[in-house]
């Protein structure tokens, strides 16, 4: 029986585990931190992504607790749309996107697993060519390693495997900030999307259980993003309901990061290692594709893994597509992020002008994917 060490256990470590278990290999998923917590964000799964969890099996357990339909846009300061999508011919060509909170979504994953494939408290020090890895468990210095067929870099930004497969390649800071946290407010909310300011944006998504995710960006020093009194200072003069989502929002329970995003690697694969999700292609969140992706390189990864010349072609699929969508990203935010009076002016004069048709033919190349 073939074997693999997903190292990572996030959204694509446990997809591309379940995926590689479905084709008959003995998987270990090793897990850095010591156990799972609800993680406050939510994340929106868009067509090509509901695509691949399909080809996993889970795609109607994601949509069962998932919230789809819903309406959104872009707006400005004031609450005057600039830009809204038009739901029933997103639903008509691509399919409609559920909006679902993370930790909904790596459950269904993980249960999906056979007891005892996810590893918790394991640190992996170095991964080798020849599918070597070496860890230590829990609070202890020793050393184990291991040798699979398969290791799969799913560690993230600051990837350990990626070392082996790439080198040293540092992540670059965007230039923005976010603080993200699901709220729950006694009235009800019928109009959700992103609000676009000068250097700044706010973007709010409805969650099945009835609560708002929601996320405050805005231009800062790397390393500088303040305080949560300063994001609801930030903001306060912004339309309904945004100082009444921050004002809901528990201190202690927000999420603040820096958002980084990678170069552009020159491959994604060497010896029996594969990199996948952010280890690979960290992307900035604007398009909202970096799970979306994650969960099409491990259908991708698992279809590959094994045959004749396998992990090439995982390259040779998967990177030109990531690295185009991180470029679309990141393009997206330098717009989004423009703060001179007079380009903002320019940008959402333009917003207000793009037919939907000229949207969707964009769009089309990002979500048109099936496994």
């Amino acid at each position: 029986m073939a074997t693999a060490i997903v190292v990572g256990g996030g959204i694509g470590g446990t997809a591309v585990a379940l995926g590689l278990i479905e084709r008959g290999w003995s998987v270990r998923v090793l897990e850095r931190a010591a156990r799972y917590t609800e993680v406050g964000a939510g994340i929106s799964l868009w067509p090509n992504a509901l695509r691949a969890l399909d080809a996993l099996g889970v795609g109607e357990a994601v949509r069962a607790q998932g919230l789809d339909d819903v309406s959104a846009g872009i707006r400005d300061e004031r609450g005057r749309w600039l830009s809204r999508t038009d739901v029933a011919t997103m639903r008509r060509r691509f399919g409609a996107p559920v909006m679902i909170h993370r930790a909904a979504l790596l459950d269904i994953l993980r249960e999906a697993l056979p007891e005892g494939v996810v590893e918790t408290g394991i640190s992996v020090e170095r991964a080798d060519l020849d599918g070597t890895v070496v860890y230590s468990a829990g609070s202890g210095r020793d050393m184990s390693e291991v040798t699979a067929d398969l290791v799969v870099g799913a560690d993230g930004i600051r990837s350990v495997v990626r070392r082996a497969v790439c080198g040293e390649v540092a992540p670059r800071y965007a230039g923005y900030t976010v603080w993200r946290a699901v709220v729950g407010i006694a009235e009800p909310l019928t109009e959700f999307g992103e609000t676009w300011g000068r250097g700044a944006r706010f973007g709010m998504a409805p969650l099945p259980d009835g609560r708002i995710y929601c996320f405050a960006v805005y231009d800062a020093e790397e390393g500088v993003g303040g305080s949560f009194a300063e994001v609801r200072a930030r903001f306060a003069g912004w339309h309904h309901p945004i100082p009444a989502l921050l004002a809901a929002a528990d201190p202690n329970t927000v999420l603040h990061n820096d958002i980084y995003e990678l170069p552009a690697l020159t491959t994604f694969t060497a010896g029996r290692l594969a990199l996948l999700g952010d280890a690979a292609h960290a992307m900035t969140p604007n398009l909202g594709q970096g799970g979306c992706q994650a969960l099409e390189d491990a259908v991708v990864l698992s279809r590959l893994a094994g045959t004749t010349d396998g992990l090439r072609r995982y390259d040779f699929e998967r990177r030109p597509r990531t690295q185009m969508i991180a470029r679309r990203s990141g393009a997206i935010g330098v717009v989004a992020q423009l703060s001179a009076r007079p380009l903002v002016a320019v940008r959402d004069a333009a917003l207000r002008m793009t037919p939907a048709s000229a949207q969707f033919r964009s769009l089309g190349k990002v979500l048109d994917w099936v496994p």
